[in-house]
């Protein structure tokens, strides 16, 4: 049985049945769950109507909002990125998300790997490299919305399904992001069901429970790496069934410490920073509202990296190898991988 819920001014609805029921309805031959990751051979090509100026932010909004737009889109990705074909082609690609964008936002394109000049929106000028670096691009599309004051209403980094992006844009230009978290509105819209733990996919890694993942006073020997999860869900289905079969990932898993969450679940969490909690509070205070997420935690308990958009075989792979080479100890994700050009 379907179930249906509003968010902002579009009604959605989700099959029971799993959360790429309306993915497939609106890309039927397209699943933006399972897709060669790799580099595309041919640059992408903004559309037209994205933004073709200086590069200078805080103007861009000032013309954002003389246009009676609600704020400024700014858009950091890559020419041959796979995920950020997939945002231009098939997310806006829907005729409706891109006219939504269109009529309540500007876009800005900034390349990662660009040389230009940009002013931010506090008027400081750096090259798009450095901005996209400083504001901790980690994947590719990353996008920063800001509001009429000039504020990051939304950070989102990677890619997402098309209903969970006209989500964002109707979060932000409706206002809903002065009141609560993103991921208190799409939970509010969801109505999400509870699902039997039974309903989660097992790996022969995943530590059992109680989950003590404390590492505050007794550091561990290796990085432990948590899995926020849930019931009913294609993409964590696709996560175990294709990504986590992959030898070159998940050989990675045996040199890491590894559990399995529930994020919507009461079970007791003790966090590797020493905290008591629970499954859901924890990915509430971490603000996770994806599943499957992916967590790295470092030796002493303190976070590498986070996972928690559409992630395949080529981005996995490079964050494992990110994190098995212990690179994460003298520099920061984005900078080793600018120095290794991909």
């Amino acid at each position: 049985m379907p179930r249906y819920f509003a968010l902002g001014t579009t009604l959605l609805c989700l099959a029971v049945g799993g959360l790429m029921g309306l993915a497939r309805a609106e890309t039927p031959s397209d699943d933006v769950y399972s897709f060669d990751d790799f580099p595309r051979d041919t640059p992408l090509e903004y559309p037209a109507w994205f933004n073709d100026g200086f590069l200078d932010l805080d103007q861009d909004l000032q013309d954002s909002l003389a246009a009676g737009k609600q704020g400024l889109l700014v858009y950091f990705g890559q020419k041959r990125c796979a995920y950020c074909h997939k945002l231009i082609k098939v997310n806006l690609g829907l005729e409706d998300i891109a006219e939504y964008t269109q009529r309540h936002f500007d876009v800005v394109p900034i390349d990662v790997w660009g040389v230009q000049e940009v002013t931010d929106i506090e008027g400081e000028r750096l090259t798009e490299r450095d901005l996209a670096l400083r504001e901790e691009t980690n994947f590719t599309p990353s996008i920063l919305f800001y509001d009429a004051e000039g504020e990051i209403a939304l950070r989102l980094r990677g890619y997402y399904p098309p209903y969970q992006f006209r989500a964002a844009l109707e979060y932000v230009a409706d206002g809903h992001y002065k009141r609560e978290s993103f991921r208190d509105y799409l939970a509010r819209g969801d109505n999400r069901m509870v699902f039997e733990p039974e309903d989660l996919n097992e790996e022969p890694f995943f530590a059992a429970p109680p989950y003590n993942l404390d590492r505050s006073r007794f550091p561990s020997e290796r990085p432990l790496a948590v899995f926020f999860e849930q019931g009913d869900c294609h993409a964590c289905d696709v996560l175990h069934g294709q990504s986590l079969r992959e030898p070159a990932i998940y050989e990675h898993f045996a040199g890491f410490d590894s559990v399995q969450l529930d994020m919507w679940s009461d079970a007791p969490v003790i966090t590797p920073a020493g905290e008591r909690t629970t499954a859901r509070d924890w990915a509430a205070e971490l603000g996770l509202f994806y599943a499957p997420s992916v967590l790295f935690f470092d030796e002493h308990g303190r976070e590498i990296l986070r996972v928690d958009s559409v992630a395949r075989f080529y981005r996995l792979r490079n964050v494992l190898n990110y994190i098995s080479s212990k690179a994460y100890l003298t520099e920061s994700y984005p900078q080793w991988r600018i120095t290794r050009a991909f």
